[in-house]
């Protein structure tokens, strides 16, 4: 029988994922490991393996933190980031979850939980969404951000916001392309052009039930990721009660 190699990278990747802990703070901010998954992903990664788009009450999602992250050990989630809006809490609430179940020495296998959040910017003069990941929530610069509302005039410019997230150890993503005013063939490259380091490509623009993304947008994303160097992400922005759906 023949065996997909895709499959075995797949393999190590989670033996090597798992050697630390999923609950500890280093792990959460492990940007090698997370890049390592993110070279890895395809259409098929995202609901069921991974996840790194999800909200909870602590923005505008309607999952409580603990709600959440046990969702996602049940769906068998190997990997995944909270990103609220302008809020760690979420990510805080479910690391100290994830931490007791290490305590309990509990049975379950426990996916690798990144740091998240999902900042409101603006490039070219339209509004964006930036997502970062695996940062320091602790970094000094980041502390603006974190407040739990939008900053306003230069600090909420892209170019800040990318270099901030940055600047605390993480990786950053434009999120969901194709949804804003301006055309993913305009925004792309421009957020290229300022060092971001991925894009949301693997996105249900439809909401789809079940869960699954958009043929054409990807198609084109995919394109302009190639073009560019950029890392692909996967996500289902889930504000509802369910991770495998939007909404």
């Amino acid at each position: 029988m023949a065996v997909n190699p895709h499959n075995i990278q797949q393999a190590v990747m989670a033996v090597n994922i798992a050697q630390a802990s999923a609950s500890t703070p280093v792990a959460a901010q492990n940007s090698p490991a997370l890049r390592q998954v993110w070279e890895t992903i395809q259409a098929d990664s995202c609901p069921h393996s991974y996840n790194f788009h999800m909200h909870t009450t602590c923005s505008d999602g309607q999952l409580k933190p603990e709600a959440l992250i046990e969702q996602a050990v049940g769906i068998g989630l190997k990997g995944l980031a909270i990103t609220d809006h302008h809020s760690v809490r979420g990510y805080q609430a479910a690391h100290c979850w994830l931490e007791q179940q290490d305590q309990q020495s509990s049975s379950r296998p426990l996916p690798h939980l990144w740091t998240g959040v999902e900042i409101t910017s603006n490039l070219l003069e339209t509004e964006v969404h930036i997502l970062g990941y695996a940062f320091n929530p602790e970094h000094p610069s980041l502390k603006m951000y974190l407040q739990g509302h939008a900053v306003k005039g230069k600090d909420a410019k892209a170019a800040r916001v990318i270099a901030v997230l940055h600047e605390a150890g993480g990786l950053v993503v434009l999120a969901h392309p194709a949804r804003y005013r301006r055309s993913a063939e305009v925004l792309i490259p421009a957020a290229a052009q300022l060092g971001v380091d991925g894009v949301e490509t693997y996105y249900a623009y439809k909401n789809t039930d079940p869960w699954e993304p958009s043929a054409t947008q990807t198609k084109l994303i995919k394109k302009l990721s190639a073009t560019y160097g950029l890392l692909n992400t996967c996500g289902t922005d889930t504000h509802g009660l369910n991770l495998r759906r939007r909404m």
